[in-house]
């Protein structure tokens, strides 16, 4: 099961194959958004928030995805096949000039204005390894309620 690190490590290097480059080639391999192409947008980054990847494009959409129990992405040269699950397992397919990135068994994607991406994810507070980490303000949080245990 994919943890807190496997998701920062893969968001980093998705951002390092992605960031800054436009998707020359896009497939999406789940129903909700088997109508979505890609192609054409730029890549402006891509952030973990808790276990959730979140891609985001310059036209003002995220693509959201949580690798869940068994979900993975593999990074390889653009235009090289990737080998290491069966095809009918990849979900999600995006590639630049000069990487390709393959998403595996990823049990949810969606496609949302940037600007809603606190709905699906507002719930989780603060990113401990994020930007907006405050230190004062974890421990207001914390000495507010001190009966509360911390789990």
């Amino acid at each position: 099961m994919p943890e807190g690190d496997t998701v920062w490590l893969t968001a980093r290097r998705l951002d390092g194959a992605l960031s800054g480059q436009v998707v020359i080639r896009s497939d999406v391999r789940v129903p909700q958004l088997a109508t979505v192409d890609l192609r054409g947008r730029a890549v402006t980054q891509v952030v973990p928030r808790g276990k959730h990847l979140l891609t985001r494009f310059d036209d003002g959409t995220t693509l959201h995805s949580h690798l869940r129990m068994d979900g993975s992405y593999d990074i390889t040269p653009a235009r090289h096949r990737s080998h290491r699950y069966p095809d009918h397992l990849i979900r999600i397919l995006l590639a630049n000039d000069s990487w390709q990135t393959t998403g595996y068994r990823i049990h949810d994607l969606r496609l949302l204005p940037t600007r809603e991406e606190s709905q699906l994810i507002g719930h989780l507070g603060p990113d401990l390894l994020g930007p907006d980490w405050d230190e004062a303000e974890a421990a207001r949080r914390l000495g507010s309620d001190p009966d509360v245990p911390i789990g």
